[in-house]
């Protein structure tokens, strides 16, 4: 695997979000021509397939918004945890969820200083990441 940066830090599932999405619009574009093309005798079926695809389409936006969230949970925990450990103080309120998020790409040299960057000068995800100089891989998020 690459070593993991500011530019390469984003993943792409072509599995999940080229051939599953590609699919399910494929489906709604079937459904939707197959809806027009009805018959009087076959309009309950079509539009039953273009609810199937719209429901499809609300999971696959669903599926992967609650697993982030479940993510963003743990990534949260454990830095909280890791700025306690290094400072033995609580991690600010002020500190949004998207900011300690980036701040994982931190290491422990750099992770303090950018915390309280991060507070002071209310930076975004992306300032924060630009920041960073010896970036920390997080390999396990999807």
């Amino acid at each position: 695997m690459k070593e993991q940066n500011f530019k390469n830090h984003a993943r792409l599932v072509v599995g999940f979000h080229g051939v599953a999405f590609l699919a399910i619009v494929l489906l709604l574009i079937g459904a939707i021509r197959n809806f027009i093309r009805s018959s009087e005798e076959n309009l309950y079926s079509a539009s039953l397939l273009i609810l199937v695809s719209i429901i499809f389409l609300f999971l696959f936006y669903f599926i992967r918004t609650f697993a982030l969230k479940a993510q963003d949970r743990a990534i949260r925990a454990e830095e909280k945890l890791r700025y306690y450990i290094l400072t033995g103080k609580a991690l600010s309120s002020k500190i949004t969820t998207r900011q300690i998020i980036s701040l994982r790409f931190a290491p422990d040299e750099e992770f303090v200083v950018l915390v309280d960057k991060a507070e002071k000068e209310n930076l975004t995800e992306k300032d924060i990441k630009k920041l960073i100089k010896n970036w920390k891989a997080d390999n396990y998020r999807v």
